[in-house]
């Protein structure tokens, strides 16, 4: 068994285990008709003997440099000490110069960056100049990196042309590979979870490697030192374009990755401890005005095929509402001339997360839907004495919790991801003008607070009025299948009810809760997204 592999035992164990949580949330108490809940999450438990067994292989592989670690533990201080585990230190203190905060997270960091090889040739006068790509298998410097409690994320990009014995692609743009490795999981009924096909060349070092495509992107999970690692790539599962990458162009280029993978740091911290779903305390008070739909509730005959939406209890976390002031509105954007309620601000609210896209979406009926919801604010009143000035293009947007945010300059939507003893969870904005987000300083690596104001809203989908102006919001969770979309619908009703200080009325039709399954191709007749919203090439 490689360093750091599961046992039999253990999967078993894990298998039960998980099992055993499934029935409890099956046979729990049912829910009155708008309670609302919050998620479940399992803690897996690290196992830093392995790690550190692993690591003491890597740097041995390296002679000149092994007898400057020290592998021996350091049992005069607590065990939760940093300096329990000297070699652990050392190796951070090389990393963090490349991956800032590395020594933050909890689990094993495995990145594609040879410390040894690193080590090794500074020490004979390698220059300081030298590309880090030259120990990293031929990627660029990391584009983004965050540690915390519960793991760590990063993405690296690979050029055209690059690596020795790479075979030759159509796409010509860089390929970006994405890693996390995380230490909580969200329990969630996904029909689709756990499936895939081994990668025979890799199946010696990642014993329980699985690929499979979904909602986008080729992903490869695998379980090491306990732990759930995912790495994927944004891809397209057709023939092979120039602007577009094919996932079979895609499997070189993140096997190459998968293979380049070592211990680059992490420290070892109290485990984490599961959470259990309960019920979500809520405003006492009820609003003479804020009323909202069923989850699931979509405009009907707008889901893929006709299908109805899909119901979601969950508010997977208690955010800060994305607008600055209410009123605002959740409505369809695209379908909205075919509900035969109010116009797009007025209420109730209605679920839009299901409608028809050519996005692949777990939860929704035949594996299709929107990935988030739309929000409008209201329409600016006319003016009066007393009133305060309204300008429909400056209502802010903010942050809905304190976030590292992940965005480069070129990418039109900007996401939040929160890394805690409690979350693993991610919230993606889209339409805001990428040109004023760079000016803002609203990328990679930033720190923000909730409430902090991140922009406005507005219509930019490829260019300035490229949609209606609205921000599309939306939720992705950690499993052991990579980040996944979840509705954000139950979330946003949660986190309108806190910002207006008052509790919504729910109205319209109880929807049955069913399981919905996931495609992993685009079917000839799905529709494709309308002109005012969706995403271009580089967004998905």
């Amino acid at each position: 068994m490689p360093p750091g592999g599961e046992t039999v035992v253990g999967k078993n164990f894990r298998f039960v285990s998980l099992l055993l949580a499934s029935l409890s949330l099956l046979t729990a108490t049912p829910l009155a008709a708008d309670e609302i809940r919050s998620p479940s999450l399992t803690a897996l438990r690290v196992d830093w003997r392995a790690a550190l067994d692993q690591l003491r292989s890597e740097i041995n592989s390296r002679p000149p440099i092994a007898g400057d670690f020290i592998f021996a533990p350091r049992r005069s201080v607590p065990r939760y000490d940093p300096r329990a585990m000297p070699a652990l230190v050392q190796l951070n203190a090389i990393s963090s110069q490349f991956f800032t905060g590395i020594a933050r997270s909890s689990v094993p960091v495995l990145l594609p960056f040879d410390a040894a090889a690193y080590l090794a040739a500074q020490r004979n006068g390698a220059p300081p100049t030298l590309a880090l790509s030259r120990y990293q298998a031929d990627f660029n410097s990391v584009d983004m990196f965050d540690a915390g409690p519960a793991g760590y994320s990063a993405s690296f990009s690979f050029e055209p042309g690059a690596g020795d014995g790479m075979p030759s692609r159509v796409f010509t743009r860089p390929v970006e590979v994405q890693i996390t490795g995380s230490a909580l999981l969200y329990d969630i009924a996904d029909p689709a979870g756990g499936k895939g096909e081994p990668v025979r060349p890799l199946a010696a070092t990642f014993p329980d490697l699985r690929r499979f495509i979904r909602e986008g992107y080729v992903r490869y999970a695998f379980t090491r030192f306990g732990v759930a690692y995912v790495v994927s790539v944004q891809c397209l599962d057709s023939v092979a374009k120039p602007r577009r990458l094919a996932c079979k162009e895609a499997y070189p280029v993140a096997e190459r990755f998968l293979k380049a993978l070592r211990i680059a740091g992490g420290q070892r911290m109290r485990p984490l401890t599961d959470m259990a779903s309960g019920i979500i305390d809520r405003p006492a008070a009820r609003s003479a005005d804020f009323s909202y739909r069923p989850s699931g509730d979509i405009i009907p005959n707008t889901g893929y095929r006709n299908k109805a939406g899909h119901p979601d209890v969950m508010a997977y976390a208690q955010i800060r509402f994305p607008l600055e002031k209410a009123p605002a509105f959740i409505r369809s954007q695209s379908y909205g001339k075919r509900d035969k309620s109010e116009g797009p601000t007025a209420y109730p609210w209605r679920d839009n997360f299901c409608e028809s896209r050519s996005f692949e979406v777990w939860q929704c009926g035949g594996g299709y839907g929107h990935q988030g919801e739309d929000i409008r604010a209201a329409d600016c009143p006319p003016p009066g004495e007393g009133r305060e000035p309204c300008d429909p293009k400056q209502r802010a947007v903010v942050a809905v919790r304190d976030a590292i945010v992940i965005r480069s300059a070129k990418d039109q939507a900007a996401t939040l991801e929160i890394n805690s003893r409690t979350e693993r969870i991610r919230f993606r904005y889209m339409h805001m003008n990428p040109q004023a987000m760079n000016a803002d300083g609203v990328l990679n690596g930033r720190f923000v607070t909730e409430g902090e104001k991140i922009g406005v809203v507005s219509n930019y989908l490829d260019h300035p009025a490229g949609t209606s102006m609205h921000l599309h919001f939306d939720v992705q969770v950690f499993t052991r299948d990579g980040w996944i979309w979840v509705s954000p619908y139950v979330t946003l009703v949660s986190a309108y009810e806190r910002l207006i200080r008052a509790r919504g009325r729910e109205v319209g039709p109880d929807i049955a809760v069913t399981s919905q399954p996931v495609a992993h191709a685009l079917p000839e007749d799905v529709i494709k997204p309308d002109l005012r919203e969706g995403s271009s090439g580089e967004e998905n």
